[in-house]
């Protein structure tokens, strides 16, 4: 069986993979992309309806500022419960 011309980086991909930067990079990642993926699909930010860059800068600033209101309820609401 032949090498492909694409192992070495497949192998130096590898590498860098066991890496603990590269976890430590991965596990942030995917923070920030679950929280994308929560503004897209549950609070619908899957299309700006807003114009312009300054609309839609306006829009997503919105949009975090909801998310961030709604993680800080959870949190309230489980401190709540904690103490009773």
């Amino acid at each position: 069986m032949t090498r492909s011309i694409h192992e070495g980086a497949r192998d130096l991909a590898r590498a860098l993979s066991q890496e603990d930067e590269w976890i430590a990079s991965r596990r942030e990642r995917k923070k920030v992309e679950m929280l994308f993926a929560h503004l897209k699909r549950i609070m619908r930010l899957d299309r700006l309806r807003l114009r312009g860059p300054n609309g839609a800068r306006d829009e997503f600033h919105l949009a975090a500022a909801a998310q961030n209101l709604r993680k800080l309820a959870k949190i309230s609401i489980a401190r709540q419960m904690a103490m009773t």
